[in-house]
């Protein structure tokens, strides 16, 4: 049975979540503020957490995502929010969740985002390990560290430098990225896969004097020990 946690302060929102969830069969815990939701995300285990993005006590969904992320915690997080600007949704995917949905929003909708963040959670690796060059991602631990050093990813970050790997010297398309890496099957037309490769960048080719993750002009991008040659 899926365990998930609702933090939302919204007492009719949070409802209609947590009666929509166990009648999938799954187990629900609702918190109305933000002490209580990061107390409850760090001290439990969960499948899915959705998080409300305005809380009332001062310490917000950005505060949770970020104290969850700082600490290790890699419990795959949906964010809910009457605020749609795209500068809204780059802070969050900063922060470190992994979807984002706004309000008012379909039921039906935030069940097929959560299953989508479930399936690319439990999904078997065909491999383990995988390996370019000096940098090593552990497909079961989800840990991930390039000469010997350790890289901090939060999951989303994970799974893309996964998805780059398992297509190592090869040109990996926009699209392609959105539909593995996000679940989007249309352009959201904003720039969250530039800014997740910026990230990337920073922590997996900073300091090393040959970079691993390239752009390709007009294509996409492509991990290599060798600069592709478009």
């Amino acid at each position: 049975m899926p365990r998930f946690l609702i933090i939302e302060d919204d007492t009719q929102n949070a409802r209609f979540l947590a009666e929509g969830m166990r009648e999938l069969q799954a187990e629900v815990c609702v918190c109305p503020d933000g002490v209580q939701g990061l107390t409850q995300a760090v001290t439990g285990h969960w499948d899915a957490i959705v998080l409300d993005r305005m809380l009332p006590d001062g310490f917000d969904g950005i505060k949770i995502l970020q104290a969850l992320r700082g600490m290790g915690n890699t419990t795959p997080v949906l964010v809910l929010s009457a605020l749609s600007a795209t500068d809204e949704r780059v802070r969050c995917l900063k922060a470190g969740c992994d979807d984002y949905l706004t309000k008012p929003f379909a039921f039906s909708e935030l069940q097929a985002r959560i299953e989508a963040l479930l399936r690319r959670v439990q999904s078997t690796a065909p491999v383990p390990v995988l390996e370019v060059g000096d940098l090593r991602l552990d497909l079961l631990s989800r840990h991930a560290e390039r000469g010997g050093r350790t890289l901090q990813l939060q999951p989303r970050e994970f799974r893309l430098l996964a998805f780059l790997a398992r297509h190592v010297d090869h040109t990996v398309t926009r699209t392609m990225l959105l539909e593995s890496v996000w679940d989007y099957r249309f352009d959201p037309q904003t720039n969250v896969i530039d800014v997740h490769i910026s990230r990337l960048r920073n922590k997996v080719d900073k300091g090393f004097e040959q970079p691993l993750i390239h752009t390709v002009r007009g294509v996409g991008y492509c991990l290599s020990t060798q600069t592709p040659g478009l």
